[in-house]
């Protein structure tokens, strides 16, 4: 079979789109995270980050892919929808709330993530756009505190990086 024959599923032209993020941090944080979407299906994100503090780290997209004033010039959550902060399976959140990842205690975490909110391509693509790693757990709107609906109240943001396309 060749390349094009391996793309057709029943019919239907199904492409890969990966893209990869590098986090860096002036606080020693650091990791990879990989995408790969097939066709207009879920984005799947695996990822490896290290440098954290044991426990549970708000993992979001936020919406731009600026990093000209570190992390803090990456914006809000991506949230092209104009809907409150949330958990990844609530139906009202942020396309770009992907909840906690949860930090061993030797500062390494190692995730899978499958979500359908975060395309590689079209009009909401996170392509340019970027992943920050938050201090504090994200209490995915539930917190009752003043920025729960907004940011989870997720606290300072301690690595991020731009998603690329990657070949």
């Amino acid at each position: 079979m060749d390349l094009v024959s391996d793309l057709i599923d029943l019919g239907s032209h199904r492409t890969m789109v990966k893209a990869v993020v590098v986090l860096n941090s002036k606080e020693g944080v650091s990791g990879t995270v990989y995408f790969t979407q097939e066709g207009d299906g879920p984005t799947t994100v695996t990822g490896s980050l290290c440098g954290l503090q044991p426990g549970l780290h708000g993992f979001h997209v936020h919406a731009l892919g600026d990093t000209t004033n570190g992390c803090m010039s990456t914006g809000p959550h991506f949230n092209p929808a104009a809907k409150e902060h949330g958990a990844p399976e609530d139906a009202c959140r942020h396309a770009g709330d992907l909840g906690n990842v949860t930090v061993g205690e030797d500062g390494n975490v190692n995730f899978t993530i499958v979500d359908n909110q975060i395309p590689l391509t079209g009009p909401n693509s996170i392509v340019g756009r970027a992943v920050v790693v938050h201090a504090d757990p994200d209490d995915l709107g539930k917190g009752g505190h003043e920025l729960s609906k907004s940011t989870g109240n997720a606290g300072g943001r301690l690595a991020c990086g731009v998603i690329g396309l990657q070949g």
